[in-house]
């Protein structure tokens, strides 16, 4: 029985989020353009039509992973990964699944959030804090997002960023560099407004109000866009 399979004995709960619950720029940025794909016929794209404009700059922070349905859950095997993940983990993983990749300690913090979003075919969302190599605490920020082929999910993509208040950290072994597992934050799943509203546009049906200045006599009006 692989790793994972510890994983699957504990339940974890799934906030129900909009996509305004992810706090890097970057990541909303990626986050849009699955949701302009999304938006077309309301399933996950397919990974070949996700061009998100300034790919080539976030490669260091993304891994890619094919999913695999040979065994009763999911598994993940990891196709590529960003380098910055590679210096966090220690070592790098191209090809090997993903639950021997974290190993069996934080398997059961990692892998159930890959088969949510493999599952619900939707973005997940999750924060964690972990400690370096000297102590300081990292927000551990990862954007999972599923890709399907005739109507299964077959690949996602994970966008992980790291943050730290007290500024500079260890990013070297920074998953492994000491016995202290994740403490997660949040967990949710993007399944709420759906859609991407481009900047400074107006919803349909939403209500503007216009007011003049006061002792103008000129009365306030409101008007209902449809």
């Amino acid at each position: 029985m692989y790793g994972s399979s510890r994983a699957e004995n504990i339940a974890l709960d799934f906030a129900s989020a909009a996509p305004s619950v992810v706090k890097s720029i970057r990541q909303r940025d990626l986050l849009n353009t699955w949701l302009r794909l999304y938006a077309r016929r309301q399933i996950a794209p397919a990974i070949w039509e996700y061009q998100p404009v300034r790919l080539e700059e976030e490669l260091s922070d993304l891994i890619y992973y094919a999913v695999e349905f040979s065994t009763p859950t999911p598994r993940l095997i990891i196709q590529s990964e960003g380098t910055r993940i590679s210096r966090a983990y220690g070592h790098t993983g191209k090809g090997v699944p993903l639950d021997d990749y974290v190993g069996p300690r934080h398997a059961p913090f990692v892998i159930p959030i890959y088969h949510e979003c493999v599952a619900r075919g939707l973005p997940v969302y999750s924060v964690a804090d972990v400690d370096d190599v000297y102590g300081r605490i990292v927000a551990y920020e990862r954007l999972l997002l599923p890709f399907q082929t005739d109507g299964k999910v077959c690949h996602v993509i994970a966008s992980v960023k790291t943050f730290c208040e007290d500024g500079g950290f260890e990013i070297k072994n920074l998953m492994r560099g000491n016995d202290a597992l994740p403490r997660p934050k949040m967990r949710a799943v993007i399944d709420r407004e759906l859609f991407h509203r481009a900047p400074g546009r107006i919803a349909p049906a939403e209500t503007v109000e216009f007011a003049d200045q006061p002792g103008s006599g000129i009365a306030t009006g409101i008007i209902e866009l449809n």
